[in-house]
Parts: C-alpha cells; sequence; structure tokens
C-alpha cells in the first residue's frame, strides 16, 4: 500500500464518517461498539444512517488510530481535536 491517503467518505443525513485505510489498526472499536453501522461484512461497510448520529460519533472518537472521524451536518457537536 502506498503511502498517499486513502480516504473514503460515508455521507449519512446527519453525519458523514470518513475512514482512513492506512490509519487503522484494526482495534474493532467501532465495529464493536456500534455494528449496525459498521460492519466489515457489508459493502458499503459503514452506514452512517444505522444509528442516531450521537451514537455514531461518540463511537467514532472512540477509534484508537484516528484512521475514522466525523463531521456533523445537522448542527450537532463536532469532534474536538486531541488534546497534546
Amino acid at each position: 500500500m502506498s503511502e498517499g491517503t486513502d480516504r473514503r467518505s460515508y455521507e449519512g443525513r446527519s453525519i458523514t464518517v470518513t475512514f482512513e485505510a492506512g490509519r487503522c489498526r484494526h482495534a474493532a472499536e467501532c465495529v464493536r461498539g456500534l455494528p449496525e453501522v459498521f460492519d466489515t461484512g457489508r459493502r458499503p461497510w459503514i452506514r452512517p444512517d444505522g444509528a442516531d448520529a450521537d451514537r455514531v460519533a461518540e463511537v467514532v472518537r472512540r477509534c484508537p488510530s484516528g484512521a475514522l472521524r466525523y463531521e456533523r451536518t445537522d448542527g450537532g457537536e463536532e469532534a474536538r481535536p486531541p488534546s497534546a
């Protein structure tokens, strides 16, 4: 795999989730946390409308590698940058 970013966006009605494959460490926090949204056996494997946008954002924030990020499109709370 190249060093370039392999980032994909998955748009929902209230939240857009982006995934950067090169950063993923396969900890499966997303799959365990919200299997109705994150299911590696499905295509697309991320379905942001599978749960409430607040729950999706909560699980994305738990991603240990930062491979998952989100943007709220409904005016909900945005992610804060990590503390240094």
